[in-house]
């Protein structure tokens, strides 16, 4: 709260942000103003986790030590959200649940462009606010672009310590960054202030993105098509 009301989302529209402020000081009070936006989604989600786990619907078993586990309706973690290193494992912690679903009905269900078409569910999924397809058109090039680095040179860094060390917390500033450029417009719902900051901010990860999808190699990308189950089909396997 403290946070949300010092940094409010409308100072990235302010005279100061957009005409004044330098490159560096945008970077990093675009960061924080993301910052203080997160926290309500982290509240929310674990005050609708522990809900589910109060009813009993979390419960996912027993693992090797007898501990019980209560991670089955988790939607978020917050540590790995927060000391992610690639745009890919952001994701991956962020809204698990409807990720999930994703996956499940458009990822592994398409035949060609299984991300592009992903991103586009998902923002059709969250509503007509054009803010939403700002974030997930820019989300594809940023997801595609870290793709081809991480594919081209992380083997690069594999050899010793210091330097998966270097690795990792260069990636880790700059999924932070990434993310909070791409997850502005989410936060901002509305398309004049979303290309304002995007004007203040010289479209860089968009022109970085793109040259990277242009210049670098793409590995093919390993895509299986799962055919849906249904109930007939479950019932055919169980007789066979």
């Amino acid at each position: 709260l403290t946070l949300t009301k010092t940094f409010p989302v409308t100072c990235l529209v302010d005279d100061w942000f957009v005409h004044k402020a330098s490159f560096p000081a945008r970077l990093c009070y675009l960061y924080v103003v993301m910052q203080a936006s997160k926290p309500k989604y982290y509240f929310a989600w674990t005050l609708a986790d522990a809900v589910n786990n109060a009813a009993g619907f979390g419960f996912s078993g027993v693992d090797k030590n007898g501990n019980f586990c209560w991670d089955l309706l988790s939607n978020l973690n917050i540590w790995k959200i927060e000391t992610a290193t690639s745009f890919k494992m952001y994701l991956e912690n962020w809204n698990i649940q409807t990720a999930t679903w994703l996956k499940c009905v458009c990822y592994e269900r398409v035949p060609w462009y299984p991300t592009v078409l992903t991103f586009i569910l998902s923002a059709l999924w969250h509503g007509v606010y054009p803010g939403y397809y700002f974030t997930f058109l820019t989300g594809i090039l940023v997801t595609l672009a870290a793709r081809a680095v991480r594919n081209n040179y992380r083997h690069y860094f594999l050899s010793s310590r210091a330097l998966k060390a270097v690795y990792d917390a260069g990636t880790w500033a700059i999924t932070q960054l990434a993310v909070s450029y791409t997850v502005a417009p989410f936060v901002m719902l509305a398309v004049e202030p979303t290309i304002s900051l995007y004007k203040s901010m010289y479209f860089y990860l968009h022109i970085i993105s793109l040259l990277i999808i242009l210049f670098l190699p793409m590995k093919p990308q390993a895509h299986t098509q799962r055919r849906p189950q249904t109930v007939n089909s479950i019932n055919k396997r169980k007789t066979d």
